[in-house]
């Protein structure tokens, strides 16, 4: 066996171990169940923080309309950690076979009794019994993942071992589904509950501050340096290249971080403080999937339709152009093919870490704003997206300067492959 073979193995059985995780999976199906949610709380965050507005309407009237419309935010957006606790109590005991609405259930009361009911108020004195918007955001994100993955397992197994109150057939089944989680929801919440009475011992106080200092914070950093940000993107077009869904891999393991620091943003920019993180989910959609899907191939598309002369390519890009225009790219990976194609292996790998470069490189340096945290969706076109993210003009100026380094780069590259195209094409003829 080849190297070449050697390493197209490795990566499918990597790549394959990781699809099928099941952590990974009920992960990315948790965030998902809150994808409509924040979207809407997206809009109604984009209308009130829309480009000069304060330039059109009153100051009145522009208090007003974020008095309005600020709630939807922090209603979907804000509490994102709820959402996420509710879908991985609910997926985990679907896929455990159990009833999965006491799972979500019993997944959020479990993140619930690991949660301090106190909060500051503006002159910093605590108050007791109330719950701060924080914890069930960006700070309790983790804890909420935790915390949901052990109570929904640990329900699951109750169940599946039948520790539970049987009822006759002649209940109803809402009263036997409830009498049949009684046992398992008890066992489990009250192992939560001796965590909280331990967590007040320990020098944070509870487990949310103990998390957020010994494992959010520092994966955070991590997940939103730099070298982490291009070696993510390099992983996902290595995968590509070898024919597996690199940004549903790598997604689903990056995701809770990208995720975390998304709210993070989104909390300083509702608040009107500096936004704390380049790197984050909107960051990740709108600079390297928002410019024609996976590898930023919508610039492709065009310079085959303008510059190339293959009938072959030329047929592709047309078919490939209205999806790649809403990011959806699948028709040139397959296509063209850019799959296990040695061609163009150079372009497809290095031009997207160069233009996320360009791009990290253009907020850092404050020429570009940093992304808000407003969820885009991610077939929003280019240079839409990046106003809206950003909030301001220069995110779609940055996302045409990508376009530009893309094409550079692969340029040559097609012109190789068109050649031998059209090489093909000639000698078919004859």
């Amino acid at each position: 066996m080849s190297f070449y073979q050697k390493l197209d193995s490795t990566i499918l059985k990597l790549g394959e171990k990781l699809s099928n995780n099941t952590i990974l999976m009920i992960l990315r199906d948790a965030f998902m169940l809150a994808f409509p949610l924040t979207i809407f709380g997206s809009i109604m965050l984009v209308i009130a923080n829309f480009p000069f507005l304060d330039k059109l309407i009153s100051p009145e009237a522009l208090t007003m309309l974020k008095d309005t419309l600020n709630p939807a935010a922090t209603a979907t957006m804000s509490i994102a950690t709820v959402f996420v606790c509710l879908g991985i109590g609910y997926y985990t005991s679907k896929k455990k076979n159990v009833e999965p609405l006491f799972g979500a259930a019993i997944a959020f009361v479990a993140f619930l009794l690991l949660t301090p009911f106190t909060a500051a108020n503006a002159d910093g004195q605590m108050i007791e019994n109330v719950l701060s918007i924080e914890r069930l955001g960006a700070k309790g994100m983790f804890v909420g993942m935790i915390a949901s993955f052990i109570a929904a397992f640990m329900y699951a197994g109750i169940v599946n071992r039948n520790w539970t109150i049987k009822m006759p057939p002649s209940v109803p089944p809402a009263v036997s589904k409830s009498f049949t989680a009684l046992i398992p929801a008890v066992l489990t919440l009250s192992l939560f509950l001796v965590l909280r009475l331990i967590f007040t011992f320990t020098p944070w106080g509870n487990a949310h501050d103990f998390i957020f200092e010994m494992i959010q914070t520092p994966l955070m950093i991590l997940g939103k340096g730099l070298p982490a940000t291009l070696l993510a993107i390099l992983a996902i077009q290595i995968l590509w290249f070898f024919g597996l869904h690199g940004q549903i891999i790598v997604n689903s393991v990056l995701d809770p971080i990208w995720n975390t620091l998304s709210l993070e943003n989104l909390n300083a920019f509702q608040a009107g403080e500096m936004l704390p993180n380049i790197v984050n989910k909107q960051f990740i959609e709108t600079f390297t999937v928002g410019l024609g899907g996976t590898g930023m191939t919508l610039i492709v598309v065009i310079a085959i339709l303008w510059f190339m002369r293959s009938r072959q390519l030329k047929e592709v890009a047309k078919l490939s152009a209205p999806a790649a225009v809403f990011n959806v790219n699948e028709p040139v990976i397959f296509g063209l093919p850019i799959v296990l194609n040695p061609v163009i292996a150079i372009p497809w790998i290095l031009a997207p870490v160069v233009a996320t470069l360009v791009a990290y490189l253009a907020m850092s340096s404050g020429i570009v704003p940093l992304t808000t945290g407003v969820a885009v969706p991610w077939t929003t076109p280019v240079f839409i997206s990046g106003i809206l993210a950003t909030n301001s003009l220069m995110g779609g100026v940055l996302q045409l300067v990508q376009m530009a380094i893309v094409f550079i780069i692969w340029f040559p590259f097609l012109k190789a492959l068109d050649k031998k195209a059209v090489t093909l094409e000639s000698e078919n003829e004859q």
